[in-house]
This record gives structure tokens, sequence and C-alpha cells, in this order.
């Protein structure tokens, strides 16, 4: 998917402009074939108006308690292959770098489940997934559908033939069974 991303801010005299306006490359996985992430904007703190447009800092992933994320994500039909060959240290270096924290929230001993210290607001762009709560309570969703996660254990899975992409908009929280980056 082709994501294109305009950014607004103030300029010296406090007046709107466009700041930038380019495409955004997605991040693809080696270990994760067909997946994209596309992160679009974050920050670690409130926001504070007027600003230049400038991305605020953010370090990790998912956000902190205070910190937001926005960006897009890709889940290719349930059994997409990894090669053979594939270096599996490598892979997991090249999520670090790409997706830094990311692997900390995830339960490795029940692959795809994951539980973090945010609260996100996702909406099914296209295609079909299924989103799994640690219980093995199961919801499909279809493009429109939409899903508030409150720090819950889950995983998401695409019975479907084709891609399903999703919007994300994740904002940190506290939560007691998630220790804070840090």
């Amino acid at each position: 998917m082709n994501v294109r991303r305009v950014v607004t801010g103030h300029d010296s005299s406090g007046k709107s402009v466009f700041v930038s306006d380019q495409a955004v490359a997605p991040i693809e996985p080696a270990l994760m074939p067909s997946a994209e992430f596309h992160r679009l904007w974050g920050g670690d703190a409130t926001p504070q108006f007027p600003d230049d447009g400038a991305m605020p800092p953010h370090h990790t992933y998912f956000a902190p308690a205070g910190g937001f994320r926005f960006g897009l994500f890709a889940i290719p039909p349930d059994g997409a292959e990894r090669p053979a060959d594939l270096d599996i240290a490598a892979g997991l270096a090249d999520i670090e770098a790409g997706m830094p924290g990311m692997m900390r929230y995830m339960d490795h001993s029940d692959p795809g489940m994951h539980t973090t210290n945010t609260i996100d607001f996702e909406i099914v762009l296209e295609g079909t997934v299924v989103l799994e709560l640690d219980d093995g309570a199961e919801v499909t969703l279809q493009p429109g559908d939409t899903v508030v996660q409150n720090g819950t254990r889950h995983r998401w899975k695409n019975p479907g033939d084709t891609v399903a992409r999703l919007a994300v908009f994740m904002c940190g929280a506290q939560h007691e069974g998630v220790a804070p980056d840090g």
C-alpha cells in the first residue's frame, strides 16, 4: 500500500502551514512475510501548540503512559510461510530496529499473543481479521468495523485470502500487569 503523510504546523507568526508531504515506507519484518507496519506519527508526551510540525520525540513502538502512536498495519492471510533459510536472530534484530520494544510485549510461549500498556483504537480498512482474546473468544471484523482494545491479551489472525489492513491510534496507559518501557 502506498501511504502518504501530510503534516501541518505553525510558522513563526502562528499561522497554519503545511510542513511536509511525503510517502512513508512500511516496515516489512522478515519474520512476518507480507506483514507491513507504517509508523506514521507518535510522541512520548502530551503535544503543545503552536508547534513547528516536527515529529515529537518517541522511542518505542508502543506508547508510554501519556504518549501516543498512529499507524497502519497489514496482516497477511493465515499460513503465510517464512523462508526456510531465515536467520531468526537477524529477523528479531530487524524487528527491534524498525519497531523498538515490540518483542518484549509478545508471549513467546503462545505465538502472536501479546499484551500492551496501551489503549488502542483500530479500524479495519480492508480484508477480514479475527481478534482472539486470551480465553479463546473471537470476533470477526470487516472493513469499517472498529475495536477499542483496553490493554487486553490478544492476537490478530487473517482467515481470508488477501492481506487485511487496519489503522490504529494507541494511547499509553498505566497497566498493573505490564511493566512500562524504560
